[in-house]
């Protein structure tokens, strides 16, 4: 028998939110004859929990990664010096681990290239971003990024944005399979009147996730009310103060409840009606959308990014053109007309993100990617 093979994760974050609950899909999800994961997060969080609940091997130490907040002279020093670290002290940690091969999670994490490197490891490098606004240096970070082994990413709108490099796509698969709580408890618990027509919209609060643009198509939809599941990152609160005076402005902030993060989903998804994934930008593959597509919930979705590869318009959800509040409005003012086009949608949701969103075929084609670079 081989021997069993240890991979260090490196992350962005320790939340809860999509790729943090993808990062813990892979790390307890491999086959333990064949490969044990070691995992770097920047800081601690619930994420390190889990991890350490399941008996994955954590190190918190700070790491290299890109946000919009340190888009400036001296934030770009900052990541250089956390840069610098990475290297060090992690390709370290690799050797003394016998680690056999280096996989970045997330495509702003920016350590493991150099990592894997000292430790004479492949690397794999994960791409869940679409880099929509960032033109200007995108050509030689791509370059950057194509010097990793393999580029696994989630979608193929964001595998599109390569035109040459060992890319594949390879989905996301379920982290979380939730089931919706009992509706009337639901509405009870987040104080939603039971006869309105109940939007949710699940994911952190940010400048391009659309929160903005649910609440602008809220003024259109009399009496219905937004449920805003999620919470910014700690350096862009403000995003929710803006929220809140948008709601006054438009006269509709007793209809939108901010429930911050919210780790029962299942509460949030029994009391709506639909789910919202309204992005902004193009959203590489929102673990939102496919979550309420597993708990059986109708998806109204923007029609860019990997969304349409989650939402069959008019199959298992609607699709809308983005940006758009007043194309939202519209449909969901003739989706709460029609209730039973609701469930039927829903229904159809549940059954095709359960099959090709499977846990199963993400563990299965990832170590068949560390089997290909390994063997």
């Amino acid at each position: 028998m081989s021997a069993v093979r240890a991979v260090l994760y490196l992350h962005s974050s320790a939340g809860r939110y999509g790729a943090d609950r993808q990062l813990l899909l892979l790390a307890t999800g491999l086959d333990p004859e064949r490969y044990r994961a070691i995992v770097a997060l920047p800081f601690e969080g619930p994420l390190a929990d889990d991890l350490r609940a399941a008996g994955v091997e954590v190190h918190v130490r700070p790491l290299a990664v890109l946000r919009r907040s340190l888009m400036s002279p001296a934030g770009m020093g900052r990541v250089a010096a956390a840069w610098a670290a990475d290297a060090g002290g992690l390709g370290r940690l690799a050797r003394t681990r016998g680690v056999s091969l280096v996989h970045t999670n997330t495509s702003v994490t920016l350590g493991g290239a150099a990592v894997a490197r000292i430790a004479g490891t492949p690397h794999v490098w994960h791409v869940r971003e679409i880099y929509t606004g960032f033109e200007r240096w995108w050509p030689a970070y791509r370059r950057f990024l194509s010097s990793a082994d393999a580029l696994p990413c989630v979608s193929s709108a964001t595998a599109a944005q390569f035109d040459r490099g060992p890319v594949r796509v390879i989905h996301d698969g379920l982290g979380l399979q939730p089931e919706r709580a009992p509706r009337a408890a639901s509405r009870a618990a987040l104080d939603v009147p039971e006869d309105a027509f109940a939007v949710a919209l699940l994911g952190r609060i940010s400048e391009w996730k659309g929160q903005d643009v649910l609440i602008r198509a809220l003024a259109d939809l009399p009496g219905a009310v937004a449920l805003l599941a999620g919470s910014a990152w700690r350096d862009e609160q403000r995003l929710e103060r803006e929220l809140r005076e948008l709601a006054g402005e438009l006269g509709v902030a007793d209809r939108v409840r901010f429930l911050g993060f919210r780790d029962d989903v299942e509460t949030v998804l029994g009391a709506c009606d639909v789910v919202a994934v309204p992005s902004s930008r193009p959203d590489p593959l929102p673990n939102a959308a496919l979550e309420a597509g597993a708990a059986g919930c109708c998806v109204v979705a923007a029609n860019l990014g990997g969304l349409p590869e989650i939402v069959v318009p008019e199959r298992t959800g609607v699709l809308f053109a983005a940006n758009a509040a007043a194309a939202l409005a519209v449909a969901l003012a003739e989706l709460r007309q029609a209730p039973d086009r609701i469930e039927a949608l829903g229904a159809a949701a549940r059954e095709r993100v359960r099959t090709h969103f499977a846990p199963e075929r993400l563990l299965a084609r990832t170590q068949e990617l560390y089997d290909e670079l390994l063997d």
